[in-house]
């Protein structure tokens, strides 16, 4: 058990879309079940009191009948091999909780036999974990595209999310990296999902609600540096993503190379920065009104700057938006302020009703002036010529490094 507990948990360190954010309480302080969910996050996020919690993340099996050119568990690849039965899995999971080791299950696995025949055992698990073990912790089942609607229905009642990996940027990478793989079969069972979560939240006329149905949402993953795909492509891809599907997430994942692998691959990963600089990227698109135009066209040849971030790319090449006046500016021009959060910018909105803010007042507030102050103005403060500085980016961008020959 220990060896594939090993061998199983290593190969599910390649997926990355497993945070619980947003889904409903279940827990067993009434003294009934096993296990319980603050639906504030597994999979090593932090609680808002500030505690991490964390999930027992696996495959089910590392066999796969498909052969995906990136993926280190493809059917040809030499890796050594396993696999949990249902049982095991279930044991597992109920044994790490009374250890206190996890508050959840992530669970993923390679295809055997058949897509259904891999989703019907995960359902198992689910469900056994659910209705046997009465186990109310969280549960992220990674769905299978190619399987029956009514196991990805059955799975969804069970779990509290569902993610189907969209794998790499475009339609043309898919079909050229993981042939056995349809992007429009990947597409079709989000859309299935997106329609299943739409109709549990409609009440009947009566007023009575559905069933749940995977209550934190369903994510996607996408694979970066594989393939030739630039920052432009993959975020256009998730921008139609969360637009079409009503994504909670999109999780980039750098491509990590991987024995025996194909000439078609890169020998190297992307570098790390790329993947971090995606993130911010997407959170500008999702939380701060930014529009996808507005981040490509500050890229360099379509990749995202990996010196400066892109909210201060954006702001250093759109330097007649600034300074901006903390006490006057609307919310949308705060939200483009390197430096400024959102909960920054509400408690400048909520304090600026009372009184006048001074400089001093947004350094209490939370905020790094370092890189705001050069953008801002308030009461006792202006940056001058500062922000029309003409080496404005070297205060920013970190300093050149001496390269070694050996």
């Amino acid at each position: 058990m220990d060896q594939k507990l090993a061998i199983l948990s290593d190969a599910a360190k390649y997926d990355a879309s497993c945070a619980s954010s947003g889904s409903t309480r279940r827990d067993s302080r009434d003294g009934k079940g096993l296990g319980s969910n603050t639906g504030a996050g597994i999979c090593h996020s932090y609680a808002p009191d500030g505690r991490c919690i964390s999930l027992l993340k696996i495959l089910m099996t590392n066999f796969c009948i498909y052969d995906c050119v990136y993926c280190v568990n493809r059917v040809s690849s030499n890796v050594e091999r396993a696999r949990f039965s249902v049982d095991e899995v279930v044991n597992l999971t109920i044994d790490f909780y009374r250890r206190n080791y996890i508050e959840g299950l992530f669970l993923s696995s390679g295809i055997i036999q058949s897509p259904d025949k891999t989703m019907e055992d995960m359902v198992r698990i689910a469900r056994k974990l659910r209705e046997e073990e009465n186990f109310r912790g969280y549960i992220h089942l990674k769905t299978i595209p190619d399987a029956a609607p009514e196991l990805i229905a059955e799975a969804g009642r069970l779990a509290d999310r569902l993610s189907i990996n969209v794998e790499l940027p475009t339609d043309q990478a898919v079909k050229e990296y993981a042939p056995e793989k349809s992007p429009d079969q990947i597409r079709k069972a989000m859309a299935d999902v997106k329609l299943r979560l739409t109709a549990s939240k409609d009440k009947s006329h009566t007023g009575k609600r559905p069933p749940k149905f995977a209550p934190a949402g369903q994510s996607t993953q996408v694979i970066i540096g594989a393939d030739g795909a630039n920052d432009a492509a993959i975020l256009g891809q998730s921008t139609r993503l969360y637009g079409s599907y009503g994504l909670k997430r999109v999780y980039y994942s750098a491509f990590s190379p991987i024995p025996d692998a194909s000439a078609r691959l890169p020998l190297i990963s992307p570098p790390l920065r790329r993947e971090h600089r995606l993130y911010q990227a997407d959170w500008l698109l999702r939380f701060y009104d930014f529009q996808l135009h507005e981040i490509v066209d500050t890229s360099l040849a379509g990749n995202l700057d990996l010196e400066i971030d892109p909210k201060l790319a954006w702001a250093l090449a759109h330097r007649e938006a600034f300074p901006v006046d903390v006490n006057t500016a609307s919310r949308e021009s705060l939200l483009r302020v390197p430096g400024f959060g959102v909960k920054t910018v509400n408690r400048i909105l909520s304090t600026r009703r009372h009184r006048s803010l001074r400089y001093e007042d947004i350094s209490r507030l939370g905020v790094s002036l370092k890189k705001a102050r050069v953008f801002i103005t308030a009461v006792g403060w202006t940056p001058g010529a500062l922000t029309d500085s003409a080496d404005l980016r070297g205060m920013f961008a970190p300093p050149p490094e001496q390269l070694s020959l050996f």
